[in-house]
């Protein structure tokens, strides 16, 4: 079994790559709605999370895989992660364990790639502004995805304070034709795109100033107790989700506005059935914002682990055969 780092995994897995790689598996009928739910078990200084899943990357090869993950929410103030942990991946006939992933690592990018991948069928093909609440991995895997699928010229990072948006502007790295600088909320008002990457319990913006033109990605949580977006923001857009099951048991931006009947859940338009274009299946209003609510799940995690295990191999093949 081999063992691979952070930095293997990106080397292995370009961001583009990720994107199809997600896109292309519900296109060729993964089922989110499979997918067995999260385990979170409560320890004294945080959260252990255990999410399993079976399936198949582009290629067709079929695996399964497991990503055990630690929250620590001190963590920070310790100069520690607050997200830990590692991804093991198994083949799915004989369960013989294959590698040994970063899970951090793997999560970084599989969480950025899936708004991306959403994006891409929600956001018009000019959009180039983008409003960017965060600083932390996650708004910068963010902006490398967003920028992969679309031609970002403007990048408006919104910290708790103007004075921490400045220091977060600064821990960016400069990209190409890019122009970052710090904002304050209302700067959703001019946005094309919107992603919200932070660890907020309350909304981070005023839903009424989104233009209908707007995309929002909210990811910064899985909990039905925590949200980013306000209730206008989820009543008024059209809302994508990774699966019904999974929003309706974790989305908290979801979540509290369902159970003051508030919103329908049968609203709630599942990603992969635009993926699919199935005929007579959901529209995407254009005259109005498009929220998608991710929360993570453990099939884009497999399907990714796959594809760095498969690039890794294809990449040993070919040396040896030199």
């Amino acid at each position: 079994m081999k063992t691979i780092d952070a930095a293997s995994v990106a080397a292995a897995l370009p961001m583009n790559t990720a994107i199809r790689a997600l896109q292309q598996a519900l296109r060729d009928g993964l089922d989110p709605e499979a997918d067995p739910p999260r385990g979170v078990v409560p320890v004294d200084h945080g959260q252990l999370l255990l999410m399993p899943a079976e399936g198949r990357t582009a290629r067709g090869s079929a695996y399964a895989g497991v990503k055990i993950a630690t929250v620590a929410p001190d963590n920070p103030a310790r100069g520690l992660p607050r997200i830990q942990g590692r991804y093991l991946l198994l083949d799915a006939e004989t369960l013989t364990p294959l590698a040994l992933l970063d899970g951090v690592a793997l999560t970084n990018l599989r969480t950025a790639a899936m708004s991306a991948a959403a994006a891409d069928l929600l956001a018009p093909p000019d959009a180039s502004r983008l409003v960017l609440f965060g600083g932390g991995p996650q708004a910068h895997s963010h902006l490398a995805a967003l920028c992969a699928i679309r031609p970002i010229t403007q990048v408006t990072v919104v910290g708790r304070t103007p004075e921490r948006a400045r220091q977060l502007v600064d821990g960016f790295p400069e990209t190409a034709g890019v122009s970052l600088l710090a904002g304050t909320p209302d700067a959703v008002a001019d946005a094309d795109l919107i992603a919200c990457c932070t660890t907020a319990r309350t909304p981070l913006f005023d839903g009424t100033l989104l233009p209908p033109h707007a995309t929002v990605m909210a990811v910064g949580s899985h909990e039905p107790g925590a949200r980013e977006v306000d209730d206008h923001t989820v009543r008024h857009a059209t809302v994508v989700v990774e699966s019904r099951a999974a929003a309706t048991r974790e989305a908290g931006d979801l979540i509290q506005v369902i159970d003051r009947g508030l919103l329908d859940p049968a609203q709630l338009l599942p990603l992969a059935d635009l993926v699919r274009h199935r005929p007579g299946g959901p529209a995407v209003d254009g005259g109005r914002p498009r929220l998608f609510k991710s929360v993570g799940m453990a099939w884009e995690d497999l399907v990714l682990a796959g594809t760095v295990h498969e690039a890794i191999e294809s990449g040993r093949a070919d040396q040896s055969a030199l």
